[in-house]
């Protein structure tokens, strides 16, 4: 195996069998008690207390075939079944104090590393050679950062298989809706360009600790084999969405360097009518959009 190669100790070897310990709402107070923290409302922490889910959600995300690049780990409930199942988990952990708890609730983890960082800030090509050939992803994110962190996962150069993301439920609308609706977005575009999207679970405000506001929801999306990356699109979408009032064609022409009749023409060539606005297109017209504006320059 690939990590016994490069010196990692698994605590648990992949497919072991062991006896869980997902932490309950009391074990989560107590801990915390134990550390004299609380839950960080400006962070957004609502940690996880539900055996069958936690288990569910590390099975899901590929751990058992693949390394494992975890997304705010918290106390950890999400970790320890991934340890059991992952050949090597990377977490990255942006609250020192959750830091501490890790290391502590984790120390003698062969197959563990820790990073304490903002994810929006980490390097992915420094943090790369832990993830192997292929990997996969796990996260528990908080609403305000879900947008920025799928984009980055959705726009990096890493090989990822398989995700398993916990996010408000609003926010899981985003990754399956259709074009013309308040969700559909960049976000939906590639995601649906890259994964077959899968809904795993619902998970309601009692599951957690503190209880949010509002139910979550569990996704799954593997990668669709064969395809290939198209370079212009994260550009050409975020183009087309940056006014969402305006035509495509205004907001193409104030991002491409390249003539607004130049562009009226290819629009018109593809079909679309030089008033449409970038929400109503499909994915698989952006597809086609993205290859006609290929090896343009952006503003």
């Amino acid at each position: 195996m690939w990590w016994a190669d490069v010196g990692i100790r698994p605590l648990y070897l992949p497919n072991q069998t062991k006896k869980e310990h997902p932490m309950t709402i009391a074990e989560i107070k107590s801990l915390l008690a134990a550390h004299g923290l609380a839950p960080n409302r400006a962070l957004g922490q609502n940690f996880l207390a539900d055996k069958a889910a936690a288990s569910a959600i590390a099975e899901a995300s590929g751990a058992a075939e693949f390394p494992v690049l975890e997304i705010g780990p918290g106390l950890g409930a999400l970790t320890e079944p991934l340890l059991c199942l992952s050949p090597h988990v990377t977490a990255v952990e942006i609250d020192a104090a959750m830091v501490r708890v890790l290391q502590v609730r984790f120390a003698n983890a062969g197959n563990f590393t820790l990073l304490h960082e903002d994810f929006l800030e980490t390097d992915l090509a420094a943090v790369a050679p832990l993830l192997g050939a292929k990997c996969a992803v796990a996260a528990n994110l908080p609403y305000y950062v879900t947008t920025p962190v799928c984009m980055k996962l959705l726009t990096s150069a890493l090989p990822i298989e398989r995700m398993a993301l916990m996010l408000q439920k609003e926010a899981a609308e985003r990754f399956t809706a259709l074009p013309g609706s308040r969700q559909y977005g960049p976000l939906t575009v590639l995601a649906q360009r890259y994964y077959d999207i899968k809904f795993l679970m619902e998970l309601s405000p009692a599951r957690y600790y503190p209880q949010p506001e509002v139910d979550s929801a569990v996704l799954t999306l593997a990668r669709r084999p064969g395809v290939t990356d198209l370079p212009a699109l994260p550009r050409v979408l975020a183009s087309a969405f940056s006014m969402r009032r305006k035509t495509l064609l205004n907001n193409l022409s104030a991002f491409f360097k390249t003539d607004k009749a130049v562009l009226k023409d290819m629009l018109e060539k593809l079909g679309f009518s030089p008033d449409v606005r970038g929400e109503s297109l499909s994915p698989e017209d952006f597809l086609r959009l993205s290859s006609e504006l290929e090896g343009l320059k952006a503003v």
